[in-house]
């Protein structure tokens, strides 16, 4: 993958972050349980994460800062916004790869991998909550 297209990659990797982080504290707000509140927190959290490690990556690569736009809307009804977020993780599980296995910059690499790692995971909580 060329330099271009890693580029446009982390960008686009920031606009999800940066729509998930929207889109899971509507889905916190939402959630009928104490514990389904408290996942999706931690959820949102790595999110946040995520975002800051793709944005400062995204700033050493270029030197400027990508300002990130919300790039799904989230449902407003909690079940279709839980289907919605486990589609949206799987999806994101196979960008992260897809990224991390077409670039030869390591760090890049661990970033992404380790943020598929944690999609996945998201991905199975989501799919727990859909029962």
């Amino acid at each position: 993958m060329r330099q271009t297209d890693i580029l446009s990659q982390i960008s686009k990797a920031i606009d999800g972050e940066y729509s998930a982080i929207a889109c899971y504290q509507k889905l916190k707000n939402l959630a009928p349980t104490k514990k389904e509140k408290t996942v999706i927190n931690e959820i949102r959290n790595d999110e946040i994460r995520h975002f800051n490690t793709f944005s400062n990556l995204y700033t050493q690569l270029t030197g400027k800062k990508h300002i990130p736009i919300i790039s799904e809307n989230c449902p407003d009804d909690y079940r279709k916004g839980i289907d919605f977020a486990f589609n949206d993780e799987q999806e994101t599980v196979d960008m992260y790869l897809d990224i991390a296995y077409h670039t030869d910059n390591v760090k890049i690499k661990e970033e992404f991998l380790r943020a598929a790692h944690d999609e996945q995971n998201h991905a199975v909580w989501f799919l727990y909550f859909m029962k």
